[in-house]
């Protein structure tokens, strides 16, 4: 069953289907490029070395996009009836299974990067409409991952494709977005 029922009879419509597309490649390649200069106006000693920068920022996004789409695509489900808080142990092994860290180094590495994009957000100068942008999208796949985790719910494929054009996206934002320096401003002393 797809994360939201009501809308699976209006994608079948091949119109809905390419604006919803172009909306989720655009959403994200906009969000990305939002902060890939935003990192650069707060960290501008990364300027001196743009291109690796970017380029690794490219490949550290490309590898979340990856490794992120499986686990949206068929998440593994929580019960919460069956966690169990006896002792530290089963605590800790509750919240790993609860944050989807207990399947190895790669799903852990993917989380990581979508930490550390939610600190650089924290430290950026962002401000009004393109933070509210941001953070909007980002809880709105939180809520749906949260869903798909501990409902029935599943992603249908076309969620499933909706969301690796997303991260396609960002990831080839914060390549746009990062790989030309900031020129300062001048000042107008007239």
């Amino acid at each position: 069953m797809a994360l939201i029922p009501i809308l699976v009879d209006l994608f079948l419509n091949p119109v809905i289907q390419l604006i919803a597309v172009l909306s989720a490649f655009g959403i994200g390649l906009f969000q990305g490029v939002i902060l890939g200069r935003a990192i650069l106006v707060r960290f501008p000693r990364l300027q001196n070395h743009v291109k690796t920068v970017s380029i690794t920022m490219f490949v550290l996004f490309l590898i979340n996009a990856i490794l992120s789409v499986p686990r949206f695509a068929s998440p593994e489900k929580v019960s919460l009836s069956n966690l169990s808080a006896n002792s530290p142990g089963e605590i800790a092994s509750g919240l790993f299974l609860i944050f989807g860290m207990n399947t190895g180094f790669l799903t852990v590495l993917a989380i990581s990067v979508t930490v550390m994009s939610f600190v650089v957000l924290k430290f950026t100068n962002l401000t009004g409409i393109a933070k509210g942008f941001i953070f909007f999208f980002s809880a709105l796949l939180l809520i749906l991952t949260a869903v798909s985790r501990f409902t029935d719910l599943t992603p249908s494929t076309f969620e499933v494709l909706l969301y690796f054009l997303y991260q396609l996206g960002i990831t080839i934002g914060i390549l746009v977005g990062s790989i030309r320096k900031i020129k300062p401003k001048k000042l107008d002393l007239k």
